[in-house]
């Protein structure tokens, strides 16, 4: 398994933020996506990483700068045929020690709430996410999840 930091050019990691965002956007009501595109994830407070097996796209995660001691977690997707495998524990460990080397002390993230992402709330409580509020431009809402943990 190999994560590293990427650019978002590759097609293939494309189409897989693509099928994300139409999941999102199939899942939840268009006022509470807060997945990003392509564009939005080039932002330069916004490190990408995809995750491969054997030269095969797995997985993608993004961390994105709040503040110099706080992160928030975005786009984490794995691909069908890798779910289920540890792919997501591996990238997301990947993404905890990348944090904590980048000096922050807290990491947060938005899901939502429905069945269909209890297997990520599910990891993330694995990792020892607790529920929190609102955090930076979020509002309280019933589609939105919000979990945070220290670095």
């Amino acid at each position: 398994m190999k994560i590293k930091v990427d650019d978002l050019s590759s097609g293939e990691v494309i189409l897989l933020l693509e099928e994300h965002l139409s999941d999102m956007y199939a899942t939840s009501p268009p006022e509470c996506v807060h997945a990003l595109d392509v564009k939005a994830l080039k932002s330069p407070e916004i490190t990408f990483f995809s995750t491969w097996i054997n030269n095969k796209l797995a997985a993608c995660i993004a961390i994105k700068r709040l503040s110099p001691s706080e992160a928030e977690l975005k786009s984490m997707r794995t691909v069908h045929a890798f779910r289920g495998k540890g792919v997501a524990s591996k990238q997301l460990e990947h993404v905890l020690n990348f944090a904590q080397e980048q000096g922050y002390e807290r990491i947060s993230l938005e899901t939502g709430t429905q069945d269909y992402f209890k297997p990520a709330r599910d990891l993330y409580q694995k990792f020892g996410f607790t529920e929190c509020g609102p955090f930076s431009s979020y509002q309280l809402n019933p589609n939105s999840h919000f979990m945070t943990r220290c670095v």
